[in-house]
Formats: C-alpha cells, structure tokens, sequence
C-alpha cells in the first residue's frame, strides 16, 4: 500500500468586522474584515480543552469594546474596555460553512454614556448573567483604525472563528 504525500494543515484564525450606525440606519464607520489574535487562554480554554473534553471548557458568550490598543498574547482583557452595563452585547451563534463558527452582536444605541473612540473588539466569556459587567475571559480581540462612537450609535459586528 503506498503512503499518501498529502497533508492537512489547519491553522485557527479570527476576523471581525463592525459597522457603527446611525439612529436612522445609515453605516457610520465600517471597519472592514480584520484578522484578530487568539489569545493564550482562547487556545486552552476555548479549543484544546474543548477537543480534550475537559470539563473547563469555555464557549464564547459576549463580546467587548475598548478604547486603546491590541491585546497581547497573555491578556486576559481588552485595553481600556468599556465599562457601561450593556456595553458586551450577548452573542449569536451560527456556523459559516464546514470550517468556521460565525458570532454575531449588537451594541445598542444609547449605552455608552458619552461619546467615545472604540478601537478595539474581542470575544468573551462569562459565567452567568451577573458576571457580564465584570472580566470574563478573553478568548480573542485585536484593534482595528479607531471609530467615534455617539450615545445615539449602536455597532453591529459579526466575529468569525476559521479552521482552515
């Protein structure tokens, strides 16, 4: 029997794209599709203890914004992350195709209390319901060109997890 030359190569990768919006539904800002870091704990808690069946496995729930930079590796949070209750809109899940996961969220217009610069996005989970204003853990986030972002703005943003 021959030995087939034929590898598979998977490699994980992250995207988003968020779009701020205006009251009346016109694309304020659109960030474009960016490709985003998985971060330590992303890889541990989210994949390989999920493979291993492990019973710390974690599932993203929400996402989060921020106002400053790219988190590293090792960070368990976003940089600056805003703080206002409702700002880490719950997530829902869909699939995109054999080899990816697509999350989609909302952050409603009049949340923030005033006017900020969102400069950065990720994918979070929490606990429970109450842990929601509070740090969870960052599976995967990355800063993109900042967006003003007004009280009476909402962000739609799709996150999708790629296998390929």
């Amino acid at each position: 029997m021959a030995k087939s030359k034929s590898k598979e190569i998977s490699n994980v990768k992250g995207f988003f794209r968020l779009n701020v919006v205006d009251p009346d539904g016109t694309i304020r800002g659109d960030s474009g599709w960016k490709q985003n870091q998985i971060t330590n704990s992303g890889y541990q808690q989210f994949l390989m203890y999920l493979l291993a069946g492990s019973a710390g496995s974690l599932r993203p729930s929400h996402a989060a914004f921020g106002t400053a930079g790219t988190p590293a590796s090792a960070d368990a949070t976003l940089v600056n992350q805003l703080t206002e209750t409702g700002a880490k809109p719950a997530l829902t899940t869909g699939t995109g195709g054999s080899k990816s996961v697509n999350y989609t969220f909302t952050l409603a217009s009049g949340v923030v209390a005033a006017a900020s610069t969102i400069m950065n996005v990720g994918l979070y989970y929490y606990t429970n319901a109450s842990q929601v204003n509070s740090n969870g853990t960052l599976m995967a986030g990355n800063t993109y060109a900042s967006s003003s972002l007004a009280t009476n703005q909402a962000i739609n943003g799709t996150y999708q997890i790629s296998f390929g």
